[in-house]
Order: C-alpha cells, then sequence, then structure tokens
C-alpha cells in the first residue's frame, strides 16, 4: 500500500503519514562573496579592502574612460578638419570653373579679331598653305 493511491476524505486520522527524511546540510562557515553587482547594489565597493584589492583595475578603467573621451574629440577635430577642407576645394573648385570661363570667351575667334583690328592685324581670308620641303639624301 505504499505506492498507492488514497484520498485524504477516505484517509483515517490514525493512520501513520509517511515521514519525510529530512537530512540537514551543515552550514557552511566560510561566507560566500556576493557578485560585483551585488556589491555595487549594497555599496560594498566602496569599503577600502575592496578598492585597495581592485585598484589596479580601476585605474585600467580611468585609462579606458581617458581613452574614449580622447578619441571622441579626436573625432570631432578630424570632421570639423574633413568639411573645412572640403569647403576650401569647393571654393577652389569654383574658382577654376570660373577662370576657364573667362579663358574660353576671351579666347574665341570674334574677340580675338576685335582686339587685333585696333593693332592693325586683319583676319587673312585665304587659307593656310603648307609648303613641304623635299630632304635630300646625302
Amino acid at each position: 500500500m505504499e505506492n498507492e493511491f488514497v484520498e485524504r476524505a477516505q484517509q483515517s486520522p490514525e493512520e501513520p503519514k509517511a515521514e519525510k527524511k529530512e537530512t540537514k546540510k551543515p552550514k557552511k562557515t566560510a561566507r560566500k562573496r556576493p557578485n560585483a553587482f551585488v556589491q555595487i547594489l549594497n555599496g560594498d565597493f566602496l569599503t577600502k579592502e575592496f578598492f585597495v584589492n581592485n585598484l589596479p583595475f580601476i585605474f585600467f578603467l580611468m585609462l579606458l574612460l581617458l581613452l574614449s573621451i580622447g578619441k571622441g574629440y579626436y573625432g570631432k577635430q578630424l570632421t570639423k578638419n574633413v568639411n573645412d577642407t572640403q569647403a576650401e576645394l569647393d571654393e577652389i573648385t569654383g574658382d577654376y570653373f570660373d577662370a576657364k570661363a573667362r579663358l574660353e570667351e576671351n579666347t574665341q575667334r570674334s574677340k580675338l579679331i576685335e582686339r587685333l583690328e585696333q593693332s592693325g592685324l586683319k583676319e587673312t581670308t585665304n587659307p593656310t598653305k603648307v609648303i613641304r620641303l623635299k630632304k635630300d639624301d646625302k
């Protein structure tokens, strides 16, 4: 009858109930240290012992923090330099196109003819002739 199902209503109060064997675990004398998150929540990380034991790690974190801040400023400086250089390049490119347009305008055939008339030179109406010399083999 050990493994049979018995309803409580049918069970008589005189029947002995199955006793559970309790095994007591001995308590550990060494206290387990709580994890870092719990220490931060408790404020235990501010104690002198914890602080002194983790001083190299704290300095390392401070170095990483300073490097991160420096990297941010350096990135902003590079971005500013790139934008300034791009603006300067755009200005120089605009000057180049302006100068090129003025050169093409001033060297047009009709404008050159007008300028040369004042000095007495005229455009030839005869086509140019090419004179070719035969080289003598000597």
